[in-house]
């Protein structure tokens, strides 16, 4: 049984760490028999940690400091970067360098022009910037085929990916979103840390200055679903508008408002404001963030179908994440919420320390600066 709560504890602590928004490029690919030109947007925080751009250590990037780095940064880019044709690879080059703005921040636009040997149906891409670095980096590509646009996600499990040039798969597009929403729940450490703010009370709640353990298996197991699926239909609401353009928030400060949310969770589970229909504030909180993952789909500029499938699956992947945490966590704390150890040794300091976390990772979201070296 200590085990048990130790392993809690442990799922706990583990969301210190990451708390910016992912790291993401984006790479725009056009091609047209052998020739291939395009476009790929790297995040200068993330150039300044490959190359170093901050020459006077003043913590900005100037337009002059990056032109000063201008070699470097192109040809790092492009040394992480392989497109083979059939069994021959084509040679791609640097075509100019300007800088870009996306909801999170500032952005080196590389133009990129290149040419394959012959042409041949089956083209394979290999991707592999920032991953020995950072294992959440993902790389956003978008190809279009003479009019024909799909999208696709490089990651550190999925480096290569290989498309056959005569035909669309539009469901190779959703499977991998899909993907990519599971691994948006378990490798985002504020959205697991505002699950466990939600979860936490719901075998056990504090009202009057005393625990009152749930009646029930059945009761409890019914408000989880209530919560998990609020949740979600409100981030598949809040993303649909921001990538649609129906509504823009300032990327910072909806990040800013997340770690809110996470507060909020963790502290109303020692000073209860809200300890009904918790379904409500999930749904709410829900809107946040989604509004916050929004960047990701707008920036790629995708046409409406795969726009559709990419929302949709990723959004049924974030589902069933949520639902999976919740099926490990659900039977534990149910089996111990009587206990003085879980109310006293899980709820109270697991709150604390979320509500900490969140804090912090409000305050270096809202300043722009960073507190601790997680």
């Amino acid at each position: 049984m200590n085990r048990m709560l130790f392993v809690l504890v442990g799922l706990l602590a583990c969301g210190g760490v990451h708390a910016h928004k992912p790291s993401d490029s984006y790479l725009n690919l056009s091609l047209s028999g052998q020739t291939v030109v395009g476009r790929w947007d790297i995040a200068l925080r993330d150039l300044e940690l490959a190359v170093g751009l901050d020459a006077d250590g003043n913590r900005r990037i100037t337009w002059g400091e990056v032109q000063r780095q201008r070699n470097a940064i192109t040809s790092h880019a492009l040394s992480h970067l392989q497109l083979t044709m059939g069994d021959q690879t084509c040679a791609l080059e640097a075509d100019g360098l300007q800088i870009t703005d996306h909801t999170d921040g500032a952005y080196a636009a590389i133009g990129i022009t290149g040419r394959c040997p012959q042409f041949n149906p089956q083209l394979t891409i290999r991707y592999d910037l920032l991953f020995p670095r950072d294992a959440q980096h993902r790389g956003l590509l978008r190809l279009d085929r003479q009019g024909r646009v799909e999208s696709a996600v490089f990651s550190p499990a999925r480096r290569s990916l290989a498309f056959d040039l005569g035909e669309t798969r539009p469901l190779r597009v959703a499977w991998q979103y899909l993907q990519e929403g599971l691994w948006h729940v378990w490798i985002g450490f504020d959205h697991l840390l505002f699950l466990a703010g939600l979860l936490l009370p719901i075998v056990v709640r504090r009202e009057q200055g005393r625990f009152v353990p749930a009646e029930n298996a059945g009761t409890a197991t019914r408000e989880v679903i209530r919560i998990v699926t609020s949740f979600t239909l409100a981030h598949f609401a809040a993303l649909s508008l921001a990538t649609l353009g129906w509504i823009d928030l300032p990327s910072r400060w909806v990040e800013a408002a997340v770690a809110l949310t996470i507060v909020f969770a963790a502290i109303n589970n020692i000073v209860p404001v809200v300890y009904r229909r918790l379904w409500l504030v999930a749904f709410a909180f829900g809107l946040i963030h989604g509004a916050g993952y929004a960047s990701v789909l707008s920036d790629l500029g995708l046409p409406a179908m795969a726009l559709a499938l990419s929302l949709f699956a990723f959004n049924l992947g974030v589902e069933g994440a949520q639902i999976a945490v919740a099926a490990v966590f659900l039977p534990v704390a149910y089996s111990l919420r009587r206990h003085r150890l879980y109310q006293y040794g899980v709820l109270i300091p697991g709150s604390l320390l979320v509500a900490f976390v969140g804090m912090v990772w409000f305050i270096e979201r809202a300043a722009n600066q960073t507190l601790m070296p997680w």
